[in-house]
């Protein structure tokens, strides 16, 4: 049996929220720049630059990359630990979804830092 100790929330309610408050997230993220680039078709460098250079959207965009990692790490854990060591593998494979895991927390990490440094320029 897959314990709550390795998803992101507490217990799969939380996961849920998570989900759902993320996805809001994601998606006016998406609305917004989808927008923007509409309302602004001779869209440079110096206004998308500019764009990015003010706090509001530094932190909209933190949401969003914040958001996304989220999203996408329960997903994968709903993903890893429901089909991959319990109908493909078997019960006894729990290592193989630990090595997986382990891997996708280091790639999320990689983009939480890698993001941070893009937006904030750190």
């Amino acid at each position: 049996m897959v314990t709550a100790v390795t998803s992101f929330g507490r217990s799969g309610l939380y996961d849920w929220l998570i989900q759902r408050v993320s996805a809001v997230a994601l998606a006016a993220y998406s609305v917004f720049i989808v927008a923007y680039l509409l309302l602004n078709p001779g869209l440079d460098y110096a206004q998308w630059s500019n764009l990015f250079n003010q706090l509001w959207m530094r932190v909209f965009s933190l949401v969003a990359l914040i958001s996304f990692l989220a999203h996408a790490w329960i997903g994968l854990w709903s993903v890893l630990s429901d089909y991959l060591t319990n109908r493909l593998l078997g019960a006894k494979a729990t290592w193989m979804r630990l090595v997986c895991q382990v891997a996708l927390g280091l790639v999320a990490t990689t983009y939480l830092v890698w993001g941070i440094e893009i937006f904030w320029g750190l």
